[in-house]
């Protein structure tokens, strides 16, 4: 049955509107994925197809698709409003994510409110420690076995993280190639868990609880990131995790 949903949120981070705006309309492969930044214009075009329906640089941001292009959600919009604090040396941010669900409403609605927590975290990491510095985006996803209801888990055993790492922490974590990764916990729940190294946010998905597989993302910083060797590291580990070679 289609219902309506609607997730929001609410944050301040240590970046002026401007930067905010950049982040979000052409920075986004430095917190979410790489996509085309919005025509700047109300009519114009936006993401995968979806409309400018407000455009007011640098405070408020409208986008708005009527043709998602998967099953199960048949409107998404999303909504940006920022606002200066501190004499515009901080922002507030107002993020609402809405539309309509038709199916398995749930479990969509738990798994986009979760994701957005996280997306969002990640964005004040990207903002705070890297921006604007360019980035090289890769994702992945592990093999089918890693929609099991206790892959997770098994991911972060795999990297090594006490169980008393909580964010905030220091780690040394096992990375690609028996490579050790000194890292920063920035985020960590039963659903996610997001490092934080001198050059690159990588975040992991717990996607299994909603039963897809579990994913990686690698934002890179570095000015010689190669986005298919880190697609390639990240991929053998993962597979690694789950005995796939």
């Amino acid at each position: 049955m289609s219902k309506e949903f609607e997730i929001v949120r609410e944050f301040e981070v240590d970046a002026t509107p401007a930067e905010v705006w950049e982040a979000i309309t052409n920075g986004t492969g430095g917190y979410l994925w790489p996509m085309e930044p919005p025509e700047p214009r109300v009519g114009g075009v936006a993401a995968f197809g979806s409309m400018v329906t407000a455009y007011d640089p640098p405070h408020h941001l409208v986008t708005r698709s009527e043709d998602v292009g998967f099953p199960t959600q048949s409107a998404n919009q999303l909504e940006h409003l920022i606002e200066p604090r501190d004499g515009g040396r901080r922002a507030w941010v107002r993020y609402v994510h809405s539309g309509i669900f038709t199916d398995d409403w749930d479990n969509q609605y738990d798994g986009a409110n979760r994701h957005t927590g996280f997306y969002l975290h990640t964005l004040r990491e990207y903002l705070t420690h890297f921006a604007p510095r360019p980035v090289t985006f890769a994702q992945l996803n592990g093999p089918e076995a890693s929609r099991a209801p206790d892959a997770f888990d098994a991911v972060v055993r795999a990297l090594g993280l006490p169980d008393d790492a909580a964010e905030g922490a220091k780690a040394a974590v096992s990375g690609p190639g028996g490579r050790t990764l000194d890292a920063v916990v920035d985020y960590r729940d039963r659903y996610f868990v997001g490092l934080r190294t001198d050059d690159a946010l990588v975040r992991f998905f717990g996607r299994n609880h909603w039963g897809a597989p579990v994913g990686i993302s690698v934002h890179d910083f570095a000015p010689d990131a190669d986005a298919a060797a880190n697609e390639a590291a990240w991929q053998d580990w993962l597979n690694g995790v789950f005995g796939q070679s």
